[in-house]
């Protein structure tokens, strides 16, 4: 009995969760810049972006297009969920470090 709950847990429930991001995207903070500083995706899909901040102080990630703010601490990761988003070019940058810590996704 208790494998037919599993079959039905993986038949119809996990696909939910395996599907809350269709791709991950890792961006690095260095030196108060992301890197890659242009990232590209597909159109329509989720985007798991992963912020990793290798500085030694905090950085915000901040876009208005994408409508995102989030804190990432010093020498720490973050998740932040995007999309599905249409074709375009959609900036952000740091709140902390404007003058060189900025970027570009693009969706086509």
């Amino acid at each position: 009995m208790h494998y037919r709950h599993l079959i039905i847990f993986f038949l119809v429930l996990a696909p939910a969760f395996l599907s809350a991001a269709d791709l991950e995207v890792n961006i690095v903070i260095k030196n108060h810049r992301f890197v890659p500083a242009e990232v590209k995706i597909p159109v329509g899909k989720k985007i798991k972006l992963i912020i990793d901040n290798q500085d030694s102080s905090v950085e915000e990630f901040e876009s208005h297009e994408l409508n995102r703010e989030k804190v990432i601490p010093a020498n720490s990761k973050m998740p932040i969920f995007i999309g599905p988003l249409k074709v375009g070019k959609y900036p952000y940058y740091g709140e902390f470090h404007k003058e060189t810590a900025f970027g570009t996704i693009i969706v086509e």
